[in-house]
């Protein structure tokens, strides 16, 4: 069991996945899971997050950011429905690889749990996914989640 948890979220079917995997990893006395959103532009279509929340094309960054916020409470939701009680959200923009090592160091979490591939999966195969860079500059455990 872990004390504390990240868990970054873009809306994906892998990180809900991890999300799960998350709340059964922390540790059921104290334990805290943060949870992170990472609004990027979008490719040239429209996306569904998690098939619920529907974010169009050309979206503006406030569209994207009230998009994450729904799925950060979403996040939460699910993450209390399992019985986690300490949830931290946080919606920061950013490279997201830096990003999630930035929120790892500040929060001093034991691990971060995500999806092996998200919404990107395209330019992830171009450049190498985000779960790969973090997992090889990560100071702590990193977990993916097929």
């Amino acid at each position: 069991m872990f004390k504390s948890i990240l868990v970054p979220l873009d809306g994906s079917e892998y990180s809900r996945l991890a999300l799960n995997v998350a709340c059964k990893l922390v540790s059921p006395e104290g334990g805290q899971i943060v949870l992170l959103h990472i609004p990027e532009p979008l490719p040239n279509e429209p996306l569904l997050i998690w098939g619920l929340i529907a974010v169009p094309m050309g979206a503006t960054q406030e569209q994207r950011d009230q998009a994450g916020q729904k799925l950060l409470d979403r996040a939460i939701d699910a993450a209390r429905a399992e019985g986690v009680e300490t949830i931290t959200p946080m919606l920061v923009h950013g490279d997201p690889r830096l990003v999630i090592l930035s929120a790892a160091k500040e929060k001093g979490v034991e691990a971060i749990v995500m999806g092996s591939r998200g919404l990107s999966d395209i330019k992830g195969l171009m450049v190498g996914s985000i779960a790969h860079k973090v997992s090889h500059s990560a100071e702590c455990h990193v977990i993916t989640v097929h």
